[in-house]
């Protein structure tokens, strides 16, 4: 279906990688893993004919239809939710266009017009309206919004539409560029079961391990300007990168020791007339040597001491009867609730819930019309919002953000933490007002771990962050001993972090007393959902 040969793409003078191969085959689910910057989504455009290597080739089937979905897309006119996930948006018009120039040109044959003539049929199909409802509903829509106008959506609404489309289209091979960065953790379930039975192939790219753990069959890593294949699931990556490491490192350590050896010999008897020849003939087999490249330790998430909170009181907070509204959607009605100190509680349920809206009333965020609010003794609220720009100052630079935030903080400290999130060399003088959405994501997280609350109140911590940066947080937040309330889609990192679980749903809240897998277990996930959106 896909091959690429001998690929090598440079950027800025920099070798991205050389004599790269990748293949994907029909129905395979396969992983495009790598650090930030290392060029996962250069291969995509390569692959896309939206850039060009400086060397190799791209093969792809003639009749192989392709679908992508970038990381960020925006609504650019009136249409709706629903002209997005039908093609009406003008993805039909544009194939119009294409099939009419090519047939005009003659050129029926090629890759091009076989794959505009699959999408425009698609497209064009009667049922094309009631699939893309249902996929809309599945990834977390309500019938009230099919008709919504698309712009006035944030940009994650709108991705979700795009994906919907894909969806519906069916391409033989399905490009995903981090889908999960802006679903709730019903949708992204339902994607998971609905991607595990898709009859196309799957290329991915995600910083969501257990994702990728339920999908993947096949990872490519791009590793030191190389694209090396790994069989199995992520975590059967890790493991076996680990292993071949350790493999290549004790290889590499043996061959020094007899070079080593031989030169030590060479060295002490080359001008010895009866061993002369002998010395040489050591020196000659160390030249013909196939010398073993010292290999790269791989990545390890960065540990640091994260400064424990004062203790509070035995209640963190509580809230009794509240109700809370928005005009005339009533949200809660008689609500209460007890955060006892020390928990590490996650909310789970469906997109529109009101996890949020609970999360924004616990940390005073949010007035309510009824009902008490009542902080426990020495609670210090820490509030880590979905709008994470509203907390930096644009005409800060980095370091000085992180310094401000803990003022006992050295900056040799400040510098070291700053780099295993990611903020190296230069970077720590950039301006917050010009950082990415992921670089406001670390730099927030950052500020809270250097000085932290002893009540942590955080809405998507993961959004973002790639899977290194995921595991230094999940090792950081492990060792916090304040309390912790949060949302989160990822599941290996509730996994990792959640000792209780509150399902939301309907204006109830129901309270687990263990892990993410003690919920699963008492109440089989979130089948009635996943069965409510697509039903």
């Amino acid at each position: 279906m896909l091959t690429i040969r001998d690929l090598k793409k440079s950027h800025g003078g920099n070798v991205l990688f050389e004599n790269a191969a990748l293949q994907v085959n029909y129905g395979e689910r396969v992983a495009l893993v790598g650090p930030n910057g290392a060029g996962k989504s250069t291969i995509f455009s390569i692959i896309l004919g939206r850039d060009q290597p400086d060397f190799g080739t791209v093969e792809r089937d003639a009749w192989t239809m392709v679908g992508y979905l970038p990381q960020e897309a925006e609504a650019v006119g009136d249409e709706t939710v629903l002209d997005i996930a039908t093609g009406r948006a003008g993805d039909l018009a544009a194939l119009d266009r294409t099939l009419r120039e090519l047939e005009t040109a003659g050129d029926v044959d090629g890759p091009q017009y076989l794959e505009a003539h699959a999408k425009h049929e698609a497209l064009s199909d009667p049922k094309v309206e009631a699939r893309a409802k249902k996929m809309l509903a599945g990834l977390g829509y309500k019938e009230a919004d099919f008709d919504r106008p698309a712009r006035n959506m944030s940009g994650g609404w709108v991705m979700r539409a795009h994906l919907s489309r894909l969806l519906v289209m069916e391409p033989d091979l399905l490009m995903l560029d981090e889908p999960t960065n802006h679903l709730d953790l019903v949708s992204l379930l339902w994607l998971q079961n609905y991607l595990k039975t898709y009859s196309g192939a799957v290329l991915l790219i995600s910083h969501d391990r257990q994702f990728m753990d339920e999908l993947i069959e096949n990872v490519f890593e791009i590793s030191e300007r190389r694209l090396l294949e790994w069989k199995g699931n992520y975590s059967a990556y890790i493991e076996q990168r680990e292993a071949a490491y350790e493999r290549q490192a004790a290889a590499y350590k043996n061959q020094q020791k007899e070079i080593a050896s031989l030169r030590e010999f060479y060295d002490r008897f080359r001008q010895v007339a009866s061993k002369a020849s002998q010395a040489m003939s050591k020196l000659k087999q160390i030249e013909r040597m196939d010398l073993i490249e010292k290999p790269t330790p791989p990545k390890k998430p960065f540990r640091f001491m994260i400064p424990q909170p004062v203790r509070s009181g035995a209640k963190a907070v509580s809230l009794e009867d509240i109700h809370m509204a928005y005009g005339p959607v009533q949200v809660y009605r008689g609500l209460s609730l007890d955060v006892e100190r020390g928990e590490r509680t996650v909310l789970v349920g469906p997109n529109g819930s009101g996890k949020s809206t609970l999360l924004k009333i616990l940390a005073g965020e949010l007035e309510f019309q009824k009902g008490t609010r009542k902080l426990g003794l020495n609670v210090k609220i820490g509030y880590f919002s979905q709008h994470r720009a509203a907390t930096l100052d644009p005409d800060k630079n980095v370091l000085q953000e992180v310094m401000d935030a803990a003022p006992t903080l050295v900056e040799n400290e400040a510098r070291g933490i700053l780099g295993s999130f990611l903020f190296r060399k230069d970077d720590i003088y950039k301006k917050t007002g010009v950082l990415s959405g992921g670089e406001k994501t670390r730099l927030n997280l950052i500020k809270f771990l250097v000085d932290p609350p002893n009540l942590l109140l955080m809405d998507e911590p993961t959004t973002h962050l790639d899977i290194h940066t995921v595991e230094s947080l999940i090792l950081a937040l492990e060792h916090y001993e304040g309390t912790l309330v949060f949302i989160s889609h990822d599941v290996h990192f509730i996994r990792k972090i959640a000792t209780k679980v509150i399902h939301v749903n309907n204006g109830t809240v129901t309270a687990y007393p263990g892990g993410y897998d003690y919920f699963l277990e008492k109440t089989g996930g979130f089948e009635n959902e996943r069965a409510a959106l697509t039903n």
